[in-house]
Protein backbone atom coordinates (compact mmCIF):
# COMPACT_ATOMS: atom_id res chain seq x y z
CA UNK A 1 0.00 0.00 0.00
CA UNK A 2 0.98 3.46 -0.80
CA UNK A 3 0.26 6.23 2.66
CA UNK A 4 0.48 9.71 1.95
CA UNK A 5 1.80 11.17 5.38
CA UNK A 6 0.85 15.08 5.76
CA UNK A 7 2.36 17.40 8.38
CA UNK A 8 3.37 20.59 8.02
CA UNK A 9 6.60 20.16 9.57
CA UNK A 10 9.20 17.30 7.85
CA UNK A 11 11.48 17.34 10.68
CA UNK A 12 11.11 16.31 14.52
CA UNK A 13 9.50 19.65 16.23
CA UNK A 14 7.54 17.80 18.88
CA UNK A 15 5.06 14.90 20.00
CA UNK A 16 3.37 15.22 16.55
CA UNK A 17 6.14 14.26 14.35
CA UNK A 18 7.56 11.87 16.75
CA UNK A 19 4.12 10.06 15.83
CA UNK A 20 3.91 10.79 11.93
CA UNK A 21 7.91 9.69 11.70
CA UNK A 22 6.85 6.86 13.88
CA UNK A 23 4.02 6.26 12.27
CA UNK A 24 6.37 6.19 8.45
CA UNK A 25 8.77 3.60 10.04
CA UNK A 26 6.23 1.43 11.35
CA UNK A 27 4.65 1.64 7.98
CA UNK A 28 7.69 1.06 5.92
CA UNK A 29 8.56 -1.53 8.34
CA UNK A 30 5.95 -4.24 7.12
CA UNK A 31 6.38 -3.45 3.70
CA UNK A 32 4.40 -0.22 2.76
CA UNK A 33 5.61 2.63 0.89
CA UNK A 34 5.55 6.23 2.52
CA UNK A 35 5.62 9.51 0.50
CA UNK A 36 5.26 12.53 2.67
CA UNK A 37 4.28 16.07 2.10
CA UNK A 38 5.32 19.21 3.97
CA UNK A 39 6.04 22.81 4.32
CA UNK A 40 9.26 23.89 3.07
CA UNK A 41 12.20 24.66 5.46
CA UNK A 42 15.61 25.07 5.95
CA UNK A 43 15.48 22.19 8.68
CA UNK A 44 13.51 19.41 6.71
CA UNK A 45 14.78 15.91 6.36
CA UNK A 46 15.62 15.16 2.94
CA UNK A 47 12.57 13.67 1.31
CA UNK A 48 12.34 12.43 -2.43
CA UNK A 49 9.02 14.34 -2.32
CA UNK A 50 10.54 17.85 -1.26
CA UNK A 51 9.73 19.37 -4.77
CA UNK A 52 5.91 19.39 -4.32
CA UNK A 53 5.93 20.67 -0.96
CA UNK A 54 3.88 24.01 0.03
CA UNK A 55 5.62 27.11 0.78
CA UNK A 56 7.12 28.35 4.09
CA UNK A 57 4.86 30.98 6.00
CA UNK A 58 6.69 32.10 9.36
CA UNK A 59 4.00 34.18 11.42
CA UNK A 60 6.37 34.58 14.42
CA UNK A 61 8.91 36.72 11.93
CA UNK A 62 8.61 40.43 11.60
CA UNK A 63 6.24 41.30 9.10
CA UNK A 64 4.89 44.75 7.04
CA UNK A 65 0.99 45.49 7.37
CA UNK A 66 0.92 44.12 3.38
CA UNK A 67 3.00 40.76 4.47
CA UNK A 68 0.49 40.38 7.76
CA UNK A 69 -2.63 40.92 5.36
CA UNK A 70 -1.08 37.81 2.83
CA UNK A 71 0.26 35.74 5.88
CA UNK A 72 -3.39 35.61 7.55
CA UNK A 73 -5.48 35.29 4.01
CA UNK A 74 -2.77 32.18 3.27
CA UNK A 75 -3.44 30.91 6.97
CA UNK A 76 -7.42 30.90 5.99
CA UNK A 77 -7.06 28.87 2.93
CA UNK A 78 -3.63 28.33 1.14
CA UNK A 79 -4.28 27.57 -3.10
CA UNK A 80 -0.55 27.12 -2.70
CA UNK A 81 -0.93 23.62 -0.67
CA UNK A 82 -3.88 22.81 -3.03
CA UNK A 83 -1.89 23.38 -6.14
CA UNK A 84 1.36 21.56 -4.83
CA UNK A 85 -0.41 18.62 -2.92
CA UNK A 86 -2.75 17.79 -6.11
CA UNK A 87 0.40 18.04 -8.58
CA UNK A 88 1.77 14.96 -6.11
CA UNK A 89 -1.05 12.85 -6.05
CA UNK A 90 -1.15 12.64 -9.84
CA UNK A 91 2.83 11.88 -9.87
CA UNK A 92 2.53 9.31 -7.10
CA UNK A 93 -1.08 7.93 -6.70
CA UNK A 94 -1.60 7.29 -3.33
CA UNK A 95 -4.06 4.99 -1.76
CA UNK A 96 -4.79 6.65 1.46
CA UNK A 97 -3.93 10.02 2.77
CA UNK A 98 -3.13 10.34 6.71
CA UNK A 99 -2.79 14.03 7.84
CA UNK A 100 -1.08 15.21 11.06
CA UNK A 101 -0.42 19.06 11.92
CA UNK A 102 -1.85 21.07 8.73
CA UNK A 103 -3.76 24.26 10.56
CA UNK A 104 -2.46 27.45 9.42
CA UNK A 105 0.37 26.31 7.50
CA UNK A 106 -0.55 23.95 5.03
CA UNK A 107 -4.26 24.48 6.06
CA UNK A 108 -7.44 22.24 5.08
CA UNK A 109 -7.45 23.27 1.55
CA UNK A 110 -5.77 19.85 0.62
CA UNK A 111 -8.96 18.04 1.16
CA UNK A 112 -10.49 20.08 -1.78
CA UNK A 113 -7.66 18.64 -3.80
CA UNK A 114 -7.58 15.05 -2.45
CA UNK A 115 -11.40 14.67 -2.65
CA UNK A 116 -11.23 14.94 -6.35
CA UNK A 117 -9.40 11.48 -6.36
CA UNK A 118 -11.64 9.74 -4.24
CA UNK A 119 -8.70 8.75 -2.12
CA UNK A 120 -9.85 8.54 1.41
CA UNK A 121 -8.73 10.56 4.38
CA UNK A 122 -7.55 9.80 8.35
CA UNK A 123 -6.43 12.25 10.61
CA UNK A 124 -4.65 12.04 13.80
CA UNK A 125 -5.97 15.24 16.14
CA UNK A 126 -2.39 16.34 17.94
CA UNK A 127 -4.15 19.22 19.15
CA UNK A 128 -7.14 21.07 19.19
CA UNK A 129 -7.06 23.16 16.42
CA UNK A 130 -10.55 21.56 14.79
CA UNK A 131 -12.65 22.20 17.85
CA UNK A 132 -10.64 25.55 18.85
CA UNK A 133 -10.04 28.64 17.51
CA UNK A 134 -6.68 28.97 19.64
CA UNK A 135 -5.81 25.09 19.48
CA UNK A 136 -5.02 24.48 22.73
CA UNK A 137 -8.63 25.45 25.06
CA UNK A 138 -6.55 28.08 27.11
CA UNK A 139 -7.51 31.69 27.21
CA UNK A 140 -4.88 33.08 28.63
CA UNK A 141 -3.55 30.60 31.02
CA UNK A 142 -6.62 29.48 32.11
CA UNK A 143 -8.47 26.73 30.61
CA UNK A 144 -11.31 27.29 28.54
CA UNK A 145 -14.27 25.16 26.90
CA UNK A 146 -16.77 27.47 26.23
CA UNK A 147 -16.74 27.40 22.32
CA UNK A 148 -17.22 23.55 22.24
CA UNK A 149 -19.64 23.67 25.66
CA UNK A 150 -22.06 26.40 23.83
CA UNK A 151 -20.98 25.46 20.06
CA UNK A 152 -20.39 29.11 19.24
CA UNK A 153 -17.14 30.93 18.67
CA UNK A 154 -18.37 33.84 20.13
CA UNK A 155 -16.69 32.98 23.59
CA UNK A 156 -13.27 33.76 21.59
CA UNK A 157 -14.15 37.07 19.78
CA UNK A 158 -14.92 37.94 23.67
CA UNK A 159 -12.18 37.28 25.51
CA UNK A 160 -9.99 37.72 22.42
CA UNK A 161 -8.43 34.17 23.42
CA UNK A 162 -5.59 34.28 20.60
CA UNK A 163 -2.59 36.15 22.10
CA UNK A 164 -5.00 38.78 23.53
CA UNK A 165 -5.54 40.00 19.96
CA UNK A 166 -8.97 41.17 18.45
CA UNK A 167 -7.41 40.46 15.36
CA UNK A 168 -5.58 37.40 15.50
CA UNK A 169 -8.49 36.03 17.13
CA UNK A 170 -10.81 37.46 14.37
CA UNK A 171 -8.83 35.63 11.86
CA UNK A 172 -8.71 32.07 13.74
CA UNK A 173 -12.65 32.59 14.01
CA UNK A 174 -12.88 33.40 10.13
CA UNK A 175 -10.83 30.08 9.61
CA UNK A 176 -13.09 28.18 11.99
CA UNK A 177 -15.99 29.15 10.38
CA UNK A 178 -14.73 29.27 6.81
CA UNK A 179 -13.82 25.53 6.82
CA UNK A 180 -17.58 24.90 8.73
CA UNK A 181 -19.23 26.69 5.70
CA UNK A 182 -17.25 24.11 3.73
CA UNK A 183 -18.41 21.11 5.50
CA UNK A 184 -14.37 20.59 5.43
CA UNK A 185 -14.55 18.43 8.35
CA UNK A 186 -16.74 16.02 7.00
CA UNK A 187 -14.35 15.39 4.12
CA UNK A 188 -12.10 13.69 6.25
CA UNK A 189 -12.92 10.00 6.61
CA UNK A 190 -11.91 9.10 9.94
CA UNK A 191 -10.56 10.47 13.21
CA UNK A 192 -7.62 9.50 15.82
CA UNK A 193 -7.41 11.04 18.93
CA UNK A 194 -4.79 9.56 21.29
CA UNK A 195 -6.87 10.40 24.17
CA UNK A 196 -10.46 9.70 25.13
CA UNK A 197 -10.80 13.56 26.50
CA UNK A 198 -9.81 14.69 23.08
CA UNK A 199 -12.50 12.44 21.38
CA UNK A 200 -15.15 13.39 23.69
CA UNK A 201 -14.83 17.06 22.40
CA UNK A 202 -14.78 16.31 19.11
CA UNK A 203 -17.84 14.86 19.49
CA UNK A 204 -19.22 17.29 21.42
CA UNK A 205 -18.18 20.31 19.20
CA UNK A 206 -20.38 18.36 16.16
CA UNK A 207 -17.94 19.11 13.41
CA UNK A 208 -18.43 15.84 11.65
CA UNK A 209 -20.62 13.02 11.40
CA UNK A 210 -17.68 10.38 10.27
CA UNK A 211 -16.16 8.12 12.97
CA UNK A 212 -13.87 9.92 15.71
CA UNK A 213 -12.12 6.70 18.14
CA UNK A 214 -9.41 7.12 20.35
CA UNK A 215 -6.35 5.49 20.03
CA UNK A 216 -3.76 5.50 22.48
CA UNK A 217 -0.17 6.40 21.12
CA UNK A 218 2.07 3.49 20.22
CA UNK A 219 5.73 3.80 21.09
CA UNK A 220 8.22 3.48 17.88
CA UNK A 221 9.51 0.22 16.53
CA UNK A 222 12.17 -1.11 18.56
CA UNK A 223 10.81 0.57 21.65
CA UNK A 224 12.85 -1.55 24.55
CA UNK A 225 10.28 -2.23 27.78
CA UNK A 226 11.94 -3.13 30.84
CA UNK A 227 12.73 -1.74 34.77
CA UNK A 228 15.56 0.22 35.32
CA UNK A 229 17.98 -1.27 37.41
CA UNK A 230 19.52 1.92 38.27
CA UNK A 231 17.15 4.20 39.48
CA UNK A 232 18.81 6.87 41.70
CA UNK A 233 16.44 9.23 43.97
CA UNK A 234 15.46 12.97 41.90
CA UNK A 235 12.27 13.75 40.43
CA UNK A 236 12.14 14.18 36.65
CA UNK A 237 10.52 16.76 34.67
CA UNK A 238 11.22 16.77 31.09
CA UNK A 239 9.88 19.05 28.06
CA UNK A 240 9.35 22.22 27.21
CA UNK A 241 9.43 24.71 29.71
CA UNK A 242 6.62 26.96 29.54
CA UNK A 243 3.49 28.40 31.42
CA UNK A 244 1.00 25.60 30.22
CA UNK A 245 3.25 22.39 31.53
CA UNK A 246 2.86 23.62 35.19
CA UNK A 247 6.41 24.43 36.14
CA UNK A 248 5.47 27.10 38.43
CA UNK A 249 3.57 25.12 40.36
CA UNK A 250 5.77 22.33 40.61
CA UNK A 251 8.71 24.40 42.01
CA UNK A 252 6.66 25.43 44.45
CA UNK A 253 5.37 22.30 45.34
CA UNK A 254 8.78 21.23 45.64
CA UNK A 255 10.16 24.32 47.76
CA UNK A 256 6.96 23.83 50.08
CA UNK A 257 8.22 20.52 50.72
CA UNK A 258 11.30 20.96 51.67
CA UNK A 259 12.19 17.66 50.02
CA UNK A 260 15.48 15.85 49.98
CA UNK A 261 15.16 14.52 46.40
CA UNK A 262 16.67 16.52 43.73
CA UNK A 263 14.69 18.11 40.72
CA UNK A 264 15.61 18.08 37.33
CA UNK A 265 14.18 20.23 34.90
CA UNK A 266 15.04 18.91 31.54
CA UNK A 267 14.63 21.07 28.78
CA UNK A 268 14.00 24.51 27.36
CA UNK A 269 11.37 27.59 26.84
CA UNK A 270 10.17 30.67 27.40
CA UNK A 271 9.17 29.81 30.65
CA UNK A 272 13.11 28.81 31.90
CA UNK A 273 14.52 32.55 32.99
CA UNK A 274 11.11 32.85 35.25
CA UNK A 275 11.64 29.44 37.04
CA UNK A 276 15.79 30.18 37.07
CA UNK A 277 14.66 33.39 39.38
CA UNK A 278 12.27 32.19 41.69
CA UNK A 279 15.25 28.87 42.26
CA UNK A 280 17.48 31.89 43.18
CA UNK A 281 15.09 33.55 45.44
CA UNK A 282 14.66 30.48 47.18
CA UNK A 283 17.74 28.96 47.44
CA UNK A 284 17.25 26.39 45.43
CA UNK A 285 20.01 26.43 43.14
CA UNK A 286 21.82 23.41 44.52
CA UNK A 287 18.44 21.10 44.70
CA UNK A 288 16.83 22.32 41.22
CA UNK A 289 18.97 21.52 38.21
CA UNK A 290 18.38 22.78 34.72
CA UNK A 291 20.42 20.57 32.32
CA UNK A 292 19.01 22.75 29.18
CA UNK A 293 17.76 20.41 25.92
CA UNK A 294 18.62 16.93 25.77
CA UNK A 295 17.74 14.06 23.18
CA UNK A 296 18.96 10.94 22.39
CA UNK A 297 21.00 8.60 25.15
CA UNK A 298 21.58 11.58 27.15
CA UNK A 299 17.98 12.24 27.75
CA UNK A 300 16.92 8.68 28.31
CA UNK A 301 19.63 7.89 30.83
CA UNK A 302 17.94 11.39 32.81
CA UNK A 303 14.35 9.00 32.17
CA UNK A 304 16.31 5.50 33.14
CA UNK A 305 17.77 7.00 36.84
CA UNK A 306 14.73 9.12 37.65
CA UNK A 307 12.60 8.26 40.86
CA UNK A 308 9.22 9.26 38.98
CA UNK A 309 8.65 12.01 36.27
CA UNK A 310 6.60 14.25 36.60
CA UNK A 311 3.90 16.32 34.51
CA UNK A 312 1.59 18.61 36.08
CA UNK A 313 -0.08 20.36 32.84
CA UNK A 314 -2.48 23.04 32.99
CA UNK A 315 -3.69 22.95 29.88
CA UNK A 316 -5.21 19.60 28.44
CA UNK A 317 -2.49 17.27 27.03
CA UNK A 318 -3.33 14.57 24.85
CA UNK A 319 -0.80 11.38 25.10
CA UNK A 320 2.13 12.82 25.58
CA UNK A 321 5.07 11.03 24.71
CA UNK A 322 6.79 11.93 27.50
CA UNK A 323 4.51 10.03 29.97
CA UNK A 324 4.53 6.92 27.67
CA UNK A 325 7.98 6.75 27.09
CA UNK A 326 8.56 7.15 31.25
CA UNK A 327 6.32 4.36 32.18
CA UNK A 328 7.55 1.93 29.20
CA UNK A 329 10.95 2.18 31.30
CA UNK A 330 9.01 1.35 34.70
CA UNK A 331 8.78 4.57 35.71
CA UNK A 332 6.05 5.93 37.81
CA UNK A 333 4.87 9.21 36.63
CA UNK A 334 2.89 12.35 38.81
CA UNK A 335 0.20 14.02 36.32
CA UNK A 336 -1.96 16.61 36.78
CA UNK A 337 -5.84 15.75 36.46
CA UNK A 338 -6.26 17.57 32.92
CA UNK A 339 -7.25 16.29 29.78
CA UNK A 340 -5.88 12.95 28.55
CA UNK A 341 -3.19 12.73 31.03
CA UNK A 342 -5.18 10.67 34.21
CA UNK A 343 -6.35 8.09 31.60
CA UNK A 344 -2.37 6.93 31.58
CA UNK A 345 -2.18 7.38 35.07
CA UNK A 346 -3.89 4.92 37.63
CA UNK A 347 -4.09 6.75 41.24
CA UNK A 348 -2.06 4.71 43.32
CA UNK A 349 -1.16 1.81 40.95
CA UNK A 350 1.50 3.58 38.05
CA UNK A 351 1.92 7.14 39.36
CA UNK A 352 -0.78 9.78 41.19
CA UNK A 353 -2.61 12.45 40.19
CA UNK A 354 -2.63 16.22 41.42
CA UNK A 355 -4.88 18.87 40.91
CA UNK A 356 -3.68 21.46 38.34
CA UNK A 357 -3.19 24.84 39.46
CA UNK A 358 -2.58 23.99 42.66
CA UNK A 359 0.82 23.72 44.39
CA UNK A 360 -0.42 22.00 47.73
CA UNK A 361 -1.83 18.98 46.10
CA UNK A 362 1.19 18.21 43.87
CA UNK A 363 3.24 18.72 47.22
CA UNK A 364 1.55 16.47 49.00
CA UNK A 365 1.52 13.48 45.50
CA UNK A 366 6.00 14.34 46.15
CA UNK A 367 5.33 12.90 49.49
CA UNK A 368 3.41 9.96 48.53
CA UNK A 369 5.86 9.29 46.63
CA UNK A 370 8.79 9.38 48.48
CA UNK A 371 6.79 7.53 51.46
CA UNK A 372 6.12 4.36 49.51
CA UNK A 373 8.00 1.62 50.75
CA UNK A 374 10.68 -0.32 48.54
CA UNK A 375 8.10 -2.93 48.07
CA UNK A 376 5.14 -0.58 46.82
CA UNK A 377 7.75 0.93 44.69
CA UNK A 378 8.63 -1.67 42.43
CA UNK A 379 4.48 -2.78 42.34
CA UNK A 380 3.82 0.87 41.17
CA UNK A 381 7.24 0.33 38.86
CA UNK A 382 6.00 -3.26 37.46
CA UNK A 383 2.52 -1.56 36.94
CA UNK A 384 3.55 1.09 34.62
CA UNK A 385 5.77 -1.01 32.66
CA UNK A 386 2.90 -3.80 32.24
CA UNK A 387 0.14 -0.47 30.73
CA UNK A 388 2.38 0.48 28.18
CA UNK A 389 3.30 -3.02 26.70
CA UNK A 390 -0.89 -2.99 26.90
CA UNK A 391 -1.54 -0.12 25.09
CA UNK A 392 1.38 1.53 23.60
CA UNK A 393 2.43 -1.84 21.71
CA UNK A 394 3.37 -1.11 18.04
CA UNK A 395 2.03 -3.73 16.32
CA UNK A 396 -1.48 -3.51 17.97
CA UNK A 397 -1.67 -0.28 16.61
CA UNK A 398 -0.26 -1.06 13.05
CA UNK A 399 -2.64 -3.97 12.81
CA UNK A 400 -5.87 -1.23 14.14
CA UNK A 401 -4.75 0.69 11.47
CA UNK A 402 -4.14 -1.36 8.11
CA UNK A 403 -7.83 -2.46 9.36
CA UNK A 404 -9.30 1.12 8.60
CA UNK A 405 -7.38 1.82 5.88
CA UNK A 406 -8.03 -1.47 3.72
CA UNK A 407 -12.01 -0.35 4.95
CA UNK A 408 -11.58 3.10 4.09
CA UNK A 409 -10.78 2.32 0.83
CA UNK A 410 -13.38 -0.40 -0.14
CA UNK A 411 -15.60 2.24 0.97
CA UNK A 412 -14.37 4.38 -1.80
CA UNK A 413 -14.58 1.82 -4.51
CA UNK A 414 -10.91 1.50 -4.55
CA UNK A 415 -8.55 3.69 -6.15
CA UNK A 416 -9.78 5.83 -9.03
CA UNK A 417 -6.80 8.30 -10.44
Amino acid sequence: MKILLVNKYHYVKGGSETYHFGLAKLLEEHGNEVIYFAMQDEKNYDCAQAKYFSKNVDFNKSMSPFEKLTAGMHALYSFDAKKKIEQLIEAEKPDIVHINLVHRHITLSILNAIQKYNIPVVFTAHDLNCVCPTHTMLCGDKVCDRCVAEHSYKPALEQKCVKNSALQTYLAVIEAKNYERMKMYDKIDFYICPSDFYRKQFVKSGITKNPVVHWVNFLPVGTEYKLCSNTKDYFLFFGRLSVEKGLMSLVKAYHKGNFKNKLYLVGDGPLREELENYVKENNLTEKVIFTGFQSGDALKKYVEEAKCVILPSEWYENGPYSILEAIALGKPAIVSNNGGLPEIVDEGKTGFICEPNNPDSLCACLEKMNNLTEDEYLAMSKAALEKARENCDCEKYYEKLMNCYKDLIKAKGGKKI
